[in-house]
């Protein structure tokens, strides 16, 4: 076991100084001003060329890639309303289905009776009830027969 405990310490000691000195020599690197002006210089020339080829797919009348990463966005959000909209058409449908209160004319039944009761007490207070209205069929108009 000793070999072992010798070998994994000596391998930890390399690894530790490989390590070290690998990152001494990318602060040295970055620190140096010509790699730190070339790094920039390429960042700039990075961006102009994106630009240009931006200008270059708006002349041809083409999207670029930032112009399909907003309709992506955008579409993906249409997705999440209409999908939104869809749950909540789902419980809509689910609460028309099982009606908690009775079927409609049971529920018409029981306005028309509570409106029965509350006649009285209306007409009592001097409110007067208001009249049915009648409506009456049309008749179809008779055709004049040209002779």
């Amino acid at each position: 076991m000793t070999d072992e405990n010798q070998t994994s310490g000596l391998r930890d000691r390399l690894q530790s100084s490989s390590e070290e000195a690998l990152g001494r020599l990318v602060q040295d690197v970055l620190q140096n001003p010509a790699v730190t002006s070339a790094l920039g210089h390429v960042f700039e020339a990075r961006e102009r060329a994106s630009q240009a080829q931006e200008a270059a797919m708006g002349a041809l009348n083409l999207p670029s890639a930032g112009d399909l990463s907003r309709l992506t966005r955008r579409v993906r959000s249409v997705g999440q309303r209409l999908e939104g909209i869809e749950d909540a058409l789902d419980r809509l449908d689910d609460r028309l289905d099982t009606p908690s209160t009775g079927s409609l004319e049971e529920r018409l039944a029981a306005i028309e009776s509570a409106v029965s009761k509350l006649a009285p007490a209306a007409e009592a207070t001097g409110v007067k009830k208001p009249a049915a209205k009648k409506t009456a069929a049309k008749k179809p108009a008779a055709k004049k027969s040209a002779a």
